[in-house]
């Protein structure tokens, strides 16, 4: 990976393959056949199918800035906008239809009504893209451009070698971030209302890289290079990896860095490995991260057993039993012996486990959570699921499921087991009201950050559970709106407010508009989640509060590559990321505590004592003539000094600089704590955390 070219404009797939050529000895024949990608419109690259040997040889050549592997990632709303306080009567600004959200996905479904162009002029004059309308798909002034990512892989059945989505998560972003206002969506009038967009009035541009589940690396890069090309604005990536990886080695990390270049902010997904500790994935400083939080509708269905007690589950049922009662047989107690299952292995119901002429037409109660398709192929025509996990969220089934947590499943489990002959129902899905929201789900993977370790992750959290939004008809259930969950569900949503808030500021950096969205949360309570920060954040989205933030920690290119320096980066690693000739020296060489971050993290050594300073710089963009005065919220084992404590700004856009002293004992268990600027107006708001590795 490199800058942008400049010798080579014009030639550069050409120049590409001089150097596979020259660094492992192909034909000219052989090396175009081998190179997949070149990369020339943001960055210089390419991406090409070699031996371990051959990258090798490929990454001594001094023409070279950085070889990696590609390799594949996951994929990680008629209520949640009003639930954050941002209902559609919203102030908004003519200019929202001159943003463009860039969506990296796995394409859209342009005939849903959520992407008509009804009264939409035509494309932004910035737009350079370009839409690939195979396979009858057509763009319009809505979705202005798409285009498709493939040449890595052979396609499935289901997959459509076009923009068009046929998986439906594509879709489902897209809507959340930008979609028009549709009255009267639902899910089999599950969840009906008007399902809408962060920035309904906003462009669409479709990236597809994502085909039967996985995403490569190759196809991300190239979907980074031409939405920084074609000028989108803002770009949601609800696509990620688990576990630590290096930022020189992620293909997110350096197409966001390559997008911050071009003033371009990447919302991302937390990813979908939660509660485990350290799970998060999209880590990188000049990323958005996003955790999943809950609504105050949660989508549940009732069981009721033969001796009419009722049970509230967890599942999205668009068809119930309609309270007919079924007889109920426990899964263990219909083992197929004929495929060698036991009642230990069809107790979980599992595919191929059950025995269809002791399951059909009845209820099964199975042990843990499936996917219902062993009670569905075996014959049954409901199933009632014992879990352990938190259980709180719900998923489609193909039959009526009620998913029950551990609490119940000894009265269920004592009805089944007793009574001669016992029986059971299962009714369609509603949503009801959730008292205890927002708390951050079960599913969003938690920080700490495993590659910087003192840059808080996530940023913050946004509605991710049971989320109403368009869908496309080629995927299960064939509907045109389906309710899902996930942090791929919470990004766009950020996405959509990151856009709401450059349409009032277009000039704002990324770092600027990523600060505004971070220092407006709404603070939540680490009573209901108990890894606290490392779970939401700074807190919930508010997206009303982002517009006016007082006060910002903005940030640019050189800003991260110092850090990244300071980090123990060399050159060439260095370079993997930025894909210049940036260096580290002794003169760019900064600490991860001076990277003008809109959070404090310290992670600290047990029994060690802690001595730590942050240098940060914050810009006033709310009124001239301003005051802001620090007011630190700390447990007493913190010692937290803020020097100065006072910052008085004369004018618009001043910058001022303060430091923070934390001193005290490491802590056995994470120390929340927080710096607050404050004029009497605005809140300026940053957590503080300190754990221990």
């Amino acid at each position: 990976m490199g800058e942008k070219p400049s010798e080579f404009v014009g030639l550069p797939p050409i120049a590409h393959s001089e150097l596979l050529q020259k660094a492992i000895g192909l034909s000219n024949e052989e090396a175009t056949k081998r190179r997949i990608y070149s990369y020339t419109k943001s960055f210089n690259g390419f991406a090409a199918m070699l031996s371990d040997k051959e990258a090798r040889k490929l990454s001594g050549m001094e023409e070279l800035v950085s070889v990696f592997p590609s390799t594949q990632r996951q994929l990680h709303t008629t209520r949640s906008w009003n639930f954050m306080g941002f209902p559609s009567s919203a102030p908004r600004r003519p200019f929202e239809s001159d943003v463009i959200v860039g969506m990296i996905d796995t394409g859209i479904w342009p005939e849903s009504e959520s992407f008509n162009d009804a009264g939409f002029g035509p494309p932004p004059s910035k737009w350079k893209g370009i839409c690939q309308s195979n396979h009858n798909f057509t763009c319009n002034n809505k979705i202005i451009g798409a285009r498709y990512y493939h040449l890595q892989r052979n396609l499935s059945e289901m997959d459509i070698p076009s923009p068009r989505d046929s998986e439906g998560h594509g879709t489902h972003t897209s809507s959340i971030a930008a979609g028009r206002l549709v009255t009267n969506a639902s899910l089999a009038g599950i969840a009906d209302g008007t399902a809408r967009g962060g920035v309904p009035s906003a462009r669409i541009a479709v990236y597809k890289v994502c085909w039967s589940g996985d995403c490569s690396d190759v196809d991300i890069l190239a979907a980074f290079e031409d939405a920084i090309a074609d000028g989108v604005d803002i770009i949601s990536l609800s696509i990620g990896d688990g576990g630590a990886i290096n930022y020189f080695d992620d293909s997110i990390a350096i197409g966001s860095f390559h997008a911050i270049k071009k003033n371009i902010l990447t919302s991302s997904s937390a990813g979908n490995s939660g509660p485990d500790i350290s799970s998060i994935a999209n880590y990188a400083p000049w990323l958005l991260t996003v955790a999943a939080s809950t609504i105050d509708r949660k989508i549940v269905a009732r069981a009721k057993l033969g001796n009419g007690e009722e049970f509230q589950g967890m599942a999205i049922n668009t068809n119930g039993l309609d309270g007919e009662m079924y007889p109920l047989i426990f899964g263990k107690n219909a083992p197929n012996i004929s495929a060698g299952a036991n009642s230990s292995i069809s107790s979980f119901c599992v595919e191929g486990t059950l025995d269809k002429a002791l399951v059909k037409g009845k209820v099964v109660l199975c042990r843990g959570l499936s996917d219902g398709s062993g009670p569905l192929l075996a014959g049954a025509v409901g199933a009632i699921m014992l879990t352990n996990g938190a259980n709180d969220d719900s998923f489609w089934f193909s039959l009526p499921v009620s998913v029950l947590q551990s609490n119940n499943s000894e009265q269920v489990q004592y009805y089944a087991n007793k009574t001669r002959d016992p029986t059971a129902s299962i009714y369609k899905s509603q949503g009801v009201f959730d008292a205890t929201a927002p708390y951050v789900v079960s599913f969003s993977s938690r920080g700490p950050n495993p590659i910087t370790p003192n840059i808080l992750k996530p940023d913050l959290t946004a509605p991710g559970v049971s989320i109403l939004a368009a869908w496309s008809p080629l995927s299960n259930p064939k509907v045109p709106y389906n309710i899902i969950s996930g942090t791929s569900m919470s990004c766009p949503h950020t996405t959509g407010v990151a856009a709401y808030v450059k349409s009032f500021n277009p000039t704002w950096s990324s770092a600027a508009i990523k600060s505004a969205l971070i220092t407006t949360v709404y603070a939540m309570s680490s009573t209901k989640n108990t890894e606290a920060e490392f779970a939401y954040g700074a807190g919930h989205l508010n997206p009303l509060a982002a517009l006016t933030p007082g006060l910002i920690y903005d940030a640019q290119e050189e800003d991260y590559i110092k850090m990244l320096c300071g980090e123990g980066y060399n050159t060439k690693n260095l370079r993997l990321v930025t894909g210049d000739q940036s260096s580290c020296t002794s003169t760019n060489n900064g600490t991860v505590f001076d990277l003008n971050y809109p959070t404090f993290a310290l992670r600290a050594q047990q029994g060690n004592t802690i001595s730590a300073s942050f240098q940060r710089t914050v810009t006033n963009v709310g009124v001239s003539n301003s005051t802001y005065k620090a007011i630190v919220i700390a447990p007493s084992s913190l010692k937290i000094n803020v020097e100065p404590n006072v910052l008085a700004f004369e004018a618009l856009l001043e910058k001022k600089s303060f430091s923070i002293k934390i001193e005290g004992d490491a802590p056995k268990a994470t120390i929340s704590a927080a710096l607050i600027w404050s004029d009497g107006t605005y809140n300026v708001r940053s957590p503080i955390v300190v754990y221990t590795s």
